[in-house]
């Protein structure tokens, strides 16, 4: 296969940019004070917070000599158990379920008063996402979050991810990528990196099927918990392993004979800055990516063979952004859209539509 010619880019390339062509990101990594903890609001939601209202009222339970999960911590119990009890009903489910309320109520709270914030005024849907709702118990809770939101008429309302949590902070990168490096070609390599794993994929854009991405999907991909990792404890160590994994995808992208665009975008948390450091929010890594001596596009880039002749360019946004333009092809009917992914953290980002 020969090589496309090499783009002449008419796009600016710079990393957490916020202008798009067809939206412009108004606000992301918002830090709102809670002042009931005197913390983050959105320490209210994220994935543990659901831990803590499941323990309380195991807790409660157990007072009356009622343990039907056991003697088990409860973030010890895998979340498909959480799904098997739930389904299976009795004393468990009720817990659940109860649970599940609590946690509906802090996360209606919570979406209230984003929506009261200067980038969220006007946002009219607001999608979830993050990989809680990936589970029946998740997809509970943010469901009766919903409703207790339209109950109360606030004018937005929430919806899950249409693409899958491991694949949505892949696919939004179709809509970030300059379209003349996809010249000639219609795929691209993408990083999803969290507090808790990392997700790397090959993303094809299906262009020519459909010319708003709403055909992208992420056709080879790998996943790595790197917090269970022990011998992962600096940031050069996770650097090696996302290397080692675009490495594979680039070998399956050869083998398969997939036209792969000579990019890779990399979704983390935290405040991204044009030059691609990371200037606040990524305290949930390993080490300090906050560090003035710590480049991590440059440090990936240097670890990545060339693509046909080119070396792979490595650019850096915002994990919740990313995983929020996942979502544009399905924002056309609406003008303010945001979004909230539950996960280690709370990420959340917010967006008006051209």
């Amino acid at each position: 296969m020969p090589s496309p010619p090499k783009p002449d880019l008419d796009e600016p390339l710079w990393h957490g940019r916020l202008e798009l062509p067809a939206t412009r990101i108004t606000g992301y990594s918002l830090e709102v004070a809670d002042p009931l903890s005197g913390g983050h609001l959105g320490d209210r939601v994220r994935r543990q917070a659901f831990s803590a209202c499941l323990q309380a009222w195991r807790e409660q339970f157990a007072a009356m000599g009622i343990h039907p999960f056991g003697r088990q911590h409860t973030q010890h119990i895998r979340q498909d158990r959480l799904d098997a009890l739930l389904h299976q009903g009795g004393p468990a489910a009720a817990v659940l379920r109860a649970a599940v309320e609590d946690y509906a109520q802090q996360f209606a709270d919570v979406a209230r008063r984003f929506l009261r914030q200067k980038g969220w005024r006007g946002v009219e849907r607001i999608v979830v996402g993050g990989g809680f709702q990936d589970s029946a118990v998740g997809r509970l809770a943010i469901g009766r979050a919903g409703e207790l939101l339209a109950r109360e008429k606030v004018g937005a309302y929430l919806r899950t991810l249409h693409h899958h949590p491991d694949e949505g902070g892949l696919v939004g990168w179709v809509h970030v990528i300059p379209t003349a490096l996809l010249q000639g070609r219609d795929a691209l390599l993408a990083v999803d990196i969290g507090g808790t794993n990392v997700r790397c994929g090959i993303v094809r854009a299906h262009r020519k099927r459909a010319p708003d991405y709403s055909a992208a999907e992420v056709v080879e991909r790998d996943k790595w918990q790197h917090a269970d990792d022990a011998g992962v404890t600096r940031r050069e160590h996770v650097l090696e392993g996302i290397a080692g994994m675009l490495h594979r995808l680039i070998a399956v992208a050869r083998r398969r004979r997939i036209a792969l665009a000579p990019f890779v975008g990399v979704s983390c948390p935290g405040l991204i800055c044009p030059d691609g450091s990371i200037a606040d929010g990524a305290q949930n890594l390993p080490g300090n990516w906050e560090s003035e001596r710590f480049h991590m596009p440059s440090g990936l880039e240097s670890r990545l063979p060339k693509w046909r002749g080119e070396p792979f360019q490595v650019l850096m946004h915002n994990d919740a952004v990313v995983q929020g333009l996942s979502e544009l092809p399905y924002m056309a009917d609406v003008r303010r859209w945001a979004v909230l992914t539950v996960g280690t953290g709370l990420g959340n980002a917010s967006f008006v539509n051209r």
